[in-house]
């Protein structure tokens, strides 16, 4: 330390004053919504992302239409069940323990996680597995607890972690985020950043995303607004037509002076229902109602109604509007409804699929420590059965399908296409009716099964041709010979044998 004062007393500098540290306030007043440098630039600020969750669960508790936005989504995914398959029997097992596991109960509790994700825009989902068999559990990670979502440094589209933030006295923890594929697929400065989450593994899932944003959206947040306007609309509706059922007695006296009608407002009660009154030509009675012109309410009412349903891409007749649809146009209109709801059933099934891998390769590491595509890739492999979403008009189909039969095979008689193209052109509206059809396969077994009955009908009219012309019968022998009758069939007869019994 003397050396130290020597040098800075050299350079001018007391080393008598004392050291303070730097002090200072905050200049700008919403430092709070800047984001941190570890944070996409798409992302939503903190501060909002925790506003919109909150804004979605009021929307889909108190507002009619928000709720109906969700559930409506909910029930036409899930209402007929979903289930996950796999070709391997044991496989099966294991993603039948899975679903139905008590903790797991994905009958009850799919639901909500397919709501939750609509409204929030994200689930996490951290696993429990058995160290012995494999058999997972699933927990719930609420996302007002999720503190951040770290993403892959070389793929800015992959997360790799989640932090929590640590709420009623929970300590914060973090997770790796499950990617069903080892570890060596990512880059060693991933896995490096990976190693550091430590309190075990989680599903994470988003939705109304971009490549480069770390947190999902709500699907009611581009309409939370209007939804709001619409019910305050209402609310004023409300009020409005309660002022148009009032209305007041309008007295007026023929003739009076001012001292007359003082006298007579002095004595004035209105009349009860029913009741009678009796007067004299020189008072008049008369129900002043307010003329608020109520019909331009309903107009502003079903433009925001459409303005909302139609963000969502659901048409007014399926909240109840019926308009100026008749049947035919309702089909065309459902039409945007149908492919948005497609889509997400695609989401949903990726996402299960994800759950049962993960479940059928835990299993598979607890009884041979390798990998399930190591193994069995074909009978391990998990797929997502759904049933219909709704049912379809197949009769215009199967109209067309018809009319393609026909025309299919006119040009392949005149050389126009290919016998395999014209079997693609009847898949094509085979799949309408719900029928996948291989054209390259079903084309080899028609053309086997075609030749088939090529052969049969040739021993049929062979065999056919010699009975009808008095020839030998399969039986042996001619026709009404007794010889031949009393002979058993396929046996020789006697003048076919050679000499000496041989």
């Amino acid at each position: 330390m003397g050396l130290l004062n020597t040098i800075f007393q050299a350079f001018g500098v007391d080393t008598t004053a004392a050291m303070r540290e730097a002090a200072g306030v905050t200049i700008d007043a919403d430092e709070m919504l800047y984001r941190r440098l570890s944070d996409q630039r798409r992302d939503l600020p903190a501060v909002t992302q925790q506003r919109m969750r909150e804004m979605s669960l009021y929307l889909w508790r108190v507002n009619g239409l928000g709720n109906w936005l969700v559930e409506i989504q909910t029930a036409y995914l899930l209402a007929e069940g979903v289930h996950l398959c796999a070709k391997d029997p044991e496989a099966q097992d294991w993603l039948d323990a899975f679903w139905t596991d008590p903790i797991n109960n994905m009958e009850l509790k799919l639901p909500k996680k397919v709501r939750e994700l609509s409204m929030y825009g994200e689930q996490c989902w951290p696993v429990f597995v058995n160290s012995i068999t494999g058999h997972v559990r699933l927990g719930y990670i609420d996302p007002d607890n999720i503190d951040e979502v770290l993403m892959d440094p070389d793929n800015p589209e992959q997360p790799v972690g989640i932090k929590t933030k640590g709420i009623d006295d929970v300590k914060p923890h973090s997770y790796r985020v499950i990617v069903n594929g080892p570890e060596s697929i990512f880059a060693d400065g991933t896995q490096q950043l990976r190693a550091t989450f430590t309190d075990g593994e989680c599903f994470y899932f988003k939705v109304n995303d971009l490549s480069n944003t770390s947190r999902g959206t709500s699907d009611l947040l581009p309409v939370a607004d209007w939804l709001d306007a619409y019910d305050s609309g209402l609310w004023s509706e409300l009020s409005r037509w309660e002022e148009l059922r009032a209305f007041i007695w309008d007295v007026t006296l023929t003739g009076a002076t001012q001292e007359e009608v003082d006298a007579r407002a002095a004595k004035f009660t209105s009349p009860a229902p029913g009741s009678t009154r009796i007067h004299n030509e020189a008072e008049i009675w008369k129900a002043e109602t307010p003329d608020l012109k109520a019909q331009d309410g309903a107009g502003f009412a079903r433009l925001f109604r459409n303005h909302i349903l139609g963000a969502r891409g659901v048409p007014e007749h399926w909240f109840g509007g019926g308009g100026d649809v008749n049947r035919a146009t309702a089909g065309e209109m459902g039409e945007p409804a149908a492919k948005l709801l497609s889509m997400r059933q695609k989401t949903i099934g990726g996402i299960l699929r994800e759950l049962g891998t993960y479940q059928v390769r835990q299993r598979v590491k607890a009884i041979t420590g390798g990998e399930a595509k190591d193994m069995d890739p074909e009978g391990y492999e998990v797929t997502v059965v759904w049933p219909e979403m709704t049912s379809k008009d197949t009769s215009k189909y199967a109209a067309a399908l018809a009319q393609v039969v026909a025309a299919a095979a006119m040009a392949v008689e005149r050389g126009l296409v290919s016998e395999q193209t014209a079997v693609e052109l009847i898949a094509a509206i085979a799949g309408r009716l719900g029928v996948d059809i291989d054209a390259a396969a079903e084309l080899v077994k028609a053309k086997d099964e075609a030749k088939k009955r090529q052969v049969d009908q040739q021993e049929g009219d062979l065999f056919g041709g010699i009975d009808e012309l008095g020839g030998v019968d399969p039986g042996g022998g001619a026709p009404g010979d007794p010889a031949a009758e009393d002979q058993a069939p396929g046996q020789p007869r006697p003048e076919d044998q050679a000499p000496g019994g041989l």
